[in-house]
This record gives structure tokens, C-alpha cells and sequence, in this order.
């Protein structure tokens, strides 16, 4: 897929991007917490996984807005067309490895791809990405925790790749499944409205997966 420069003399946020990228903690984490009843009365029963459909919406919620696909390389900002989803996949033998898996807009060709890749990663070295690529988003998921709050360790202060975060599903007081789910990005390149721009529309892709 295709990247592209992003011209900063007509860039909306050139400003906020020089900023930022003068701070010496630049990332800003939010969390949300999703509403998953679609997916855990009607879907799971159906035969769903109920993780490889949050990879899925993440997937729609990072393509959905343009800002997350954004990555700066010292002073050049490209946006890729496409991104792929870097996972931490449980291995057979103990510990994990990193599966890569890129986003299908069709649920049901995204969960076939998905599945085998993980399956094969779940085989494999540990494959970390060494720097070579950045159009990648960094997922875990935590299902022994239902947390209020999660950051990450970053490896310095222009490392730009988001990073998000699910956790335990659990049933609200209210009677609803809901979960946490955490986004973590570099405030040069994202701000508050795209955050809220993601979660949108995540909870959208979870509340029509296979409607």
C-alpha cells in the first residue's frame, strides 16, 4: 500500500506538530469503555471470536481516521493508505510472539485471514519489529484484568506508532458486557477529537459485526 507526504505548509496542525515534538512526553493514553452486549449475547453464540472481532473494530476505528494513520520520520509526516494490526500472540511453548495482520473492511475475510496468521504466529520467533516499518498499530490484549487505566513502555519520545489496549470483558452493574479499551498516541500527530473520532467508531464495527 501506498504512503503519502504530507505537505506542511497546508497541514491544519503544523503547529501542534512543532510543538509536541519538542516534549519530552509526548503520548497521551485514553480509555473507553465499550459497550460489547451485540457481541457477547448475539454474536459469541453464533460462533464468533470475541477477540478476533475486537481486533477487527480496532482495525475499523484506525482506518476510519486519517490522523492514526499518520507517521514522522524526523521532520517528514507521511499517512499511510493502510495499516496492519501487530499483536502479542500467546506461543504453544510459553511467552509470546508478534503476529502481523493487515485490516479487511469485510469482516468475515478479515476473521479467515486473521485466524491462520495468528495460528502461525502463535509457531514462531518472537518477530518484533526492529524499526524497519511504521505503518503498523501495536495491540495487547489483557483479558486477566478489567482495568481503568494502562500506558506503555516506549522506547523514546519519537516513537509515534499508537498502542491499544482491551481488557477483561465483564458484566456493568447495569446489566450490560463492557470492556476497557485503551489508545495510546503522540500528541504531535493526534489530539483529543480524533480519540474520540476512534472509539466512535470502533463501537460501531462491534455493534455491527455480522448484522
Amino acid at each position: 500500500m501506498a504512503e503519502h507526504v504530507i505537505n506542511q505548509e497546508r497541514w491544519a496542525r503544523k503547529a501542534q506538530f512543532d510543538l509536541f515534538r519538542t516534549y519530552d512526553r509526548p503520548h497521551f493514553a485514553v480509555t473507553k469503555r465499550l459497550d460489547v452486549e451485540n457481541l457477547i449475547t448475539s454474536q459469541k453464540p453464533k460462533g464468533v471470536s470475541p477477540y478476533r472481532a475486537c481486533l477487527y473494530a480496532i482495525g475499523a476505528g484506525i482506518h476510519a481516521v486519517a490522523e492514526l494513520k499518520m507517521r514522522f520520520r524526523q521532520d517528514i509526516v507521511v499517512r499511510h493508505d493502510a495499516i496492519d494490526l501487530s499483536m502479542t500472540v500467546p506461543k504453544q511453548d510459553g511467552g509470546f510472539a508478534y503476529g502481523y495482520v493487515p485490516f479487511h473492511p469485510s469482516f468475515t475475510e478479515f476473521d479467515r485471514v486473521s485466524s491462520a496468521l495468528i495460528e502461525e504466529a502463535s509457531k514462531g520467533a518472537l518477530a518484533p519489529n526492529t524499526g524497519q516499518r511504521d505503518d503498523l498499530t501495536y495491540l495487547s490484549c489483557m483479558p486477566w484484568l478489567d482495568y481503568t487505566s494502562i500506558n506503555n513502555a516506549m522506547p523514546h519520545a519519537h516513537d509515534c506508532i499508537p498502542r491499544i489496549s482491551w481488557g477483561r470483558i465483564v458484566k456493568d452493574p447495569d446489566g450490560i458486557w463492557r470492556m476497557s479499551m485503551t489508545l495510546e498516541v503522540h500528541h504531535a500527530l493526534v489530539d483529543g477529537e480524533h480519540v474520540g473520532a476512534y472509539f466512535e467508531h470502533v463501537q460501531t464495527a462491534l455493534d455491527g459485526i455480522l448484522a
